[in-house]
């Protein structure tokens, strides 16, 4: 059943001042929603009774020695929790206290749940995961790809644990041509974070690394904190060479899977991933002759199919109906640039005659032919005023037909033509 909160307003009591019961259970419920203690408290205790319906919600009991109480995780919160449940697992659940009106129970409504003994360490990684990942360290577009064909791979990891036994032999199987360099840290413990990232550190210093894998085998929440640790972390997420992260399971998650470039489930996995597998590359290689020779067989198809349907055109079937066309073409053409020379050489012509008139009409020669004559110097500078001779001065008039040389025997003003009295 989903119980999720009803909203019952507590109406007025009966004339005789009895409650009825639904109105007690609502009352019941007002006073526990109204306690602020009651509505962020922490209860340790160990699951029974566990379910979880189609819904996703999660319906359990937690009880200890001396009691019970019935608890309700609602799915929105219950896909944080990172861990597995099943009864008899002990954990703190932290939650408000309220009362279920249709059964006069009353619950824990579950936001959040750790296992116990960790709880402490929990909310530390809930909070450093929080500020991780509000700094864009956990986004998917600064994560770096992985390499098709690694050369070399970087292992930070305990050199004896069954870890890296799992990631050599899955290597060395799937790709045998890859280097293995091992880096030893530190897995678990106070010193695993500053040598776990100190290996991180060392493998981005050489230039021939092509990928890092850093993890270790399951555990405890406890023993894969290490992994959860902030300067690990901005290690991991600055490295310039990719890093797949396997630590622990399938169902651990740590701070170190958030900010690497690729999480796997486990060491195995993450060894699956870092490579190609060499029985897949050698079937494909096998298998590109045959692929070459179709895919030879389909270009040389398509390109019969291309001539056959070109034979078929008229150009090849009748080649001289093409050449007649062109031939038609080529006269009307002929005959436009024809025709548009003999226009412009016709417009032109006209110009030309235009032009030349009206040059006759201001040849000054033209004009000396209606019986005028131009004075002119000795040097042939023109005359054009009587101040510029003197009496005696040699002065060559010129005709249409010839000049004459002269010398100024007087010299009369305009004002004076025609009275008689020049000299």
């Amino acid at each position: 059943m989903n119980q999720e909160s009803f909203d019952i307003p507590v109406s007025a009591p009966q004339n005789d001042g009895v409650l009825s019961v639904s109105q007690l259970n609502q009352y019941v419920k007002t006073l526990l929603e109204g306690d602020d203690v009651l509505q962020s408290v922490s209860v340790r205790g160990e699951i029974s009774n566990f379910s979880q319906p189609k819904s996703g919600h999660l319906y359990f009991s937690l009880k200890d020695g001396d009691g019970l109480i019935r608890c309700v995780m609602f799915r929105s919160r219950a896909q944080f929790v990172k861990f597995p449940l099943q009864d008899g697992l002990s954990v703190v659940a932290r939650g408000a206290v309220t009362l279920y009106p249709k059964n006069g129970e009353y619950q824990l409504y579950v936001s959040a749940l750790s296992r116990d003994g960790v709880g402490s360490l929990y909310l530390a990684y809930e909070k450093l995961r929080a500020k991780l990942e509000s700094e864009g360290l956990f986004d998917e577009e600064r994560k770096k790809p992985l390499p098709q064909y690694p050369k070399k791979i970087g292992i930070v990891t305990s050199p004896t644990g069954a870890a890296i036994r799992d990631m050599l032999r899955i290597l060395k199987r799937r790709f045998p041509p890859a280097e293995i360099l091992i880096v030893p840290a530190a897995v678990q413990g106070a010193s695993a974070p500053a040598e776990l990232a100190d290996g991180i550190r060392r493998l981005n210093l050489r230039d021939d690394i092509d990928v890092i894998i850093i993890g270790r085998g399951g555990g405890s929440f406890e023993d894969l904190f290490c992994f959860n640790d902030e300067t690990l972390a901005r290690t991991v997420a600055a490295s310039k060479i990719p890093v797949i992260s396997a630590v622990g399971h399938e169902t651990d998650f740590t701070i170190c899977d958030f900010v690497s470039d690729l999480r796997a489930a486990t060491p195995s996995n993450a060894a699956e991933l870092a490579v190609p597998d060499r029985a897949e590359l050698l079937s494909a290689l096998y298998a590109l002759p045959t692929r070459l020779a179709r895919a030879l067989t389909r270009e040389n198809e398509r390109r019969r199919e291309r001539l056959d349907s070109l034979v078929g055109r008229p150009i090849f079937l009748r080649p001289e109906t093409l050449t007649r066309d062109r031939m038609r073409d080529v006269d009307a053409l002929s005959d436009r640039a024809v025709s548009a020379v003999r226009a412009a050489y016709s417009s032109k012509r006209e110009g030309f005659t235009a032009l030349a008139a009206t040059l006759t009409a201001l040849n000054p020669l033209a004009t000396l032919s209606r019986g005028y004559a131009i004075a002119e110097t000795p040097e042939g500078r023109p005359v054009v005023s009587v101040g510029e001779r003197a009496v005696g001065d040699p002065v060559d008039v010129v005709l249409p037909d010839g000049k004459l040389s002269t010398v100024v025997r007087a010299i009369t003003p305009k004002r004076q033509i025609g009275t008689g009295d020049g000299k």
